[in-house]
């Protein structure tokens, strides 16, 4: 096997979480392959032979994407979530990418939108994804302290949030319904398919 063909093959074993990690930034399935891909680029253009934590790095990499990716969709002024809610399209794997699109909760998405690119980055790390602060404070270009602040002011307005308006219980029927079509297409059930977060529980500051 190749260095090429060894990269991609550590590359692919980290796809999942980075994937993972860049929908719940970016609320668009489309946009987190973009990110992950540009992840992939800036590694294969890389020296990592002193890298310890590919995994740490790669995350690192994928959150400095999608912050600039948010950062320019703010100037710009653009709606984030596809077509207003975030309903996965079809691609290689749709069971997944249902169970994807449904981990995070139609609500907890309109709430994210809400907070500025940097608290967004800060919550989603450290609260879902137990990235420790100091990791985060170097990626928005803060202070550990400060980066601690963003996480703790996006969590409070994720805690505060109002319950979802009709609109959102529509968008939430229009999940299911995606869901219960990917469930019919397999011939094997999942325990994840049945899992509903409409909130994430916060992690303990």
């Amino acid at each position: 096997m190749g260095d090429d063909d060894f990269l991609a093959e550590r590359f692919e074993a980290h796809r999942t979480h980075l994937r993972a990690v860049a929908y719940r930034m970016l609320g668009s399935l489309a946009e987190a392959d973009d990110a992950v891909q540009e992840a992939w680029f800036r590694l294969s253009r890389s020296d990592t032979r002193e890298v310890g934590n590919l995994g740490g790095w790669l995350t690192t990499v994928v959150g400095r994407v999608c912050l600039d990716m948010l950062r320019s969709r703010k100037s710009r002024a653009e709606e984030s979530l596809d077509a207003g809610a975030p309903v996965p399209a079809a691609g290689a794997d749709p069971e997944q990418d249902a169970l994807l699109a449904d981990s995070v909760g139609v609500a907890l998405l309109v709430v994210l939108e809400t907070l500025t690119p940097a608290e967004r980055l800060a919550f989603v790390l450290h609260d879902l994804f137990a990235v420790p602060y100091e990791e985060v404070a170097a990626i928005v270009g803060r202070t550990p302290t400060a980066a601690r602040q963003l996480a703790s002011r996006a969590r409070r307005r994720v805690q505060g949030a109002p319950a979802p308006d009709a609109d959102l219980v529509r968008q939430r029927q229009v999940v299911d319904a995606f869901l219960a079509a990917a469930r019919a297409g397999t011939s094997t059930g999942c325990w994840r398919c049945s899992t509903r977060m409409w909130w994430p529980a916060p992690r303990p500051v």
